[in-house]
């Protein structure tokens, strides 16, 4: 930072300390390190949002993933979601199966085919798919048709 040192200590009373440079000279510039990392990583995703069609065009894509997969678990007796229709996220979507005891085979067999990170949380078990803004709608696609596939040959 540069600034005139007759200038410090004439900061108002209401000026935020982020903003008092007696404050940033008397800590050598280093009062507050903006998270830069940070800062670019947003920028990169900003960026990439925007070259897929931007918020609205994100949020029609997230909706078709989610209801891609809400309609593959809820038009079968094999797989359940214990989520309420108006609770449901777009974002994380957890289901169980019928049988319990098929979890193990159901997630050696997704990981065979790339189907990866579906164990849900430890406390509540299951299934959880994240379908994050980065996920394609082919990815869905393929855990959908997994799924259908897994029910014929175990329901």
């Amino acid at each position: 930072m540069i600034v005139r040192e007759d200038l410090l200590g004439k900061a108002r009373r209401e000026v935020p300390s982020i903003l008092d440079y007696t404050v940033l000279a008397e800590n050598g510039s280093m009062f507050n390190t903006p998270p830069t990392f940070a800062w670019y990583l947003s920028g990169l995703v900003f960026k990439w949002l925007k070259e897929q069609g931007g918020l609205i065009e994100m949020q029609k894509r997230n909706q078709a993933k989610a209801e891609l997969l809400y309609a593959a678990i809820d038009n079968s007796d094999f797989y359940r979601s214990r989520v309420a229709p108006s609770n449901r996220s777009w974002m994380n979507v957890p289901f169980q199966l019928a049988d319990g005891a098929l979890d193990g085979e159901f997630l050696r067999e997704a990981e065979a085919l790339g189907l990866q990170a579906l164990k849900g949380h430890r406390v509540v078990g299951g299934m959880r798919a994240s379908i994050y803004n980065a996920m394609p709608l082919a990815g869905v696609q393929a855990l959908t048709d997994f799924m259908a596939d897994f029910e014929r040959r175990h329901g």
